[in-house]
């Protein structure tokens, strides 16, 4: 088996329970890419969503494509990759895990664009990765390399590579305007496109072995569906044992990032209709055990400490744990490929820039703050930073969380972190 589990919490599992039985009805259910699995309202949804379990394979086909970019963009040797969410997790964390350099460009904070920029453009590759393009932060980004590009004397063709759906809107103008594009299956949501070219493509460019990636996928696949009792004893501890909160880490892991990407799967996924599972990411053990949730790791050593540590070779984690996932929405009876909040989160950011938007381009509102504590604008109760704070902390249930929201240079910024 290309999966071992380990941990305080298997002695939990109760493999003659009707959750658990449950869920490897739906285990056979999601190998045959049955659409109902997850209840007759989400099944349009799944009906586009499913090819995922297909990518350990079908991505083989990607090769030749590779292959051709490989040699076009030969002389492109530092790599920027433009992408929000699943568009740059997974090549985060395999950029991290074989030590290679691809700068992620998740953010359109102007500092952080600019330290992109710092060593020139002449030898780089920006990979802009969008399904649609639709994605204001993604369309920014496209938007500033191609004139920062211009302004360089470096022609954009030469110098940007898109990943997209077929036939989408930002695949139609890039293909036009003379663009490389490598388009992605369209049957896959981004959250659970580890495996899809927007995963394999920027890992490829960057010089990693994603055939031995896929290989392991595969392998993994083969194995639970040869024999379901590790992923199915993973899905009914998340689900039945963990409760909401699911402290991670990926410390001795040699998978650096994993954590990261495994929140956004499984927080975006099952995060609906007051129902979920919330990913809390720590930076090592001891801070995960400081947490009182359920502990997730994926290193054998942890066992004595963790509730639960799965260890597998990482193209068997990405597969594996979009799998559990996707059990997990069968036993909180949620969609787990709809995302109503990205949605909403969109037209609302659409709707104030065309609010705001003048003759003269967009112009933003000036907000005054409540209050001010030195250089800190405060929005909302307290006089100080501190009393700010309390306030948010006090007016939070025992069971929910602060979360937050960080607009900032992720390099230059990054002792913020300091602050969980």
């Amino acid at each position: 088996m290309s999966i071992s589990l380990s941990g305080k919490a298997l002695s939990s599992i109760n493999r003659e329970s009707p959750r658990y039985k449950l869920l490897q009805d739906a285990h056979i259910k999601i190998a045959q890419k049955d659409i109902f699995t997850w209840g007759t309202a989400a099944s349009a949804e799944a009906a586009i969503r499913l090819n995922w379990i297909d990518l350990p394979e079908s991505s083989l086909l990607l090769k030749p494509a590779i292959s051709e970019v490989l040699v076009h963009f030969a002389m492109r040797k530092r790599l920027i990759l433009c992408g929000m969410g699943g568009s740059s997790l997974a090549p985060e964390v395999l950029a991290k895990t074989f030590n290679k350099e691809i700068f992620i460009v998740d953010s359109t904070d102007p500092h952080y664009l600019k330290s992109a920029m710092a060593p020139g453009l002449s030898d780089s590759l920006v990979i802009v990765s969008s399904k649609s393009g639709s994605t204001l932060e993604t369309s920014s980004q496209r938007t500033f390399f191609e004139e920062a590009l211009k302004a360089a004397g470096l022609s954009p063709q030469d110098h940007m590579l898109f990943v997209t759906d077929p036939g989408s809107p930002l695949d139609i103008q890039v293909r036009v305007a003379g663009f490389t594009v490598i388009n992605a299956d369209p049957n896959v949501g981004g959250r659970f496109s580890a495996l899809s070219a927007f995963g394999v493509v920027p890992a490829a460019l960057a010089g990693i072995d994603v055939w031995k990636i896929l290989s392991d996928a595969a392998e993994a696949k083969r194995d639970f569906l040869a024999d379901d009792q590790t992923i199915i004893d993973v899905a009914y501890l998340l689900s039945e044992v963990a409760g909401q909160y699911v402290a991670t880490t990926d410390e001795g892991s040699g998978f650096p990032g994993l954590s990261d990407w495994l929140e956004q799967l499984v927080a975006e996924s099952t995060g609906k209709d007051g129902r979920g599972r919330l990913p809390i990411v720590c930076e090592d053990l001891e801070a995960a055990s400081k947490s009182k949730a359920f502990i997730l790791t994926f290193v054998q050593s942890s066992g004595a400490v963790a509730d639960l540590s799965v260890v597998a070779p990482l193209g068997a984690h990405f597969i594996f744990w979009e799998w559990v996932t996707a059990l997990i929405g069968v036993t909180l009876e949620i969609d787990p490929f709809n995302q109503p909040n990205v949605t909403e989160a969109k037209e609302q950011t659409s709707a104030l820039l065309s609010e705001w938007k003048t003759s003269n381009g967009v112009e933003v509102p000036r907000l005054t703050a409540d209050s001010t504590d030195g250089d800190i604008e405060i929005f909302g109760g307290g006089l100080s930073l501190k009393q700010a704070l309390l306030q948010v902390i006090e007016s939070t249930s025992t069971d929910g969380y602060i979360a937050i929201m960080a607009y900032l240079d992720r390099g230059a910024d990054s002792k913020l972190a300091e602050l969980r």
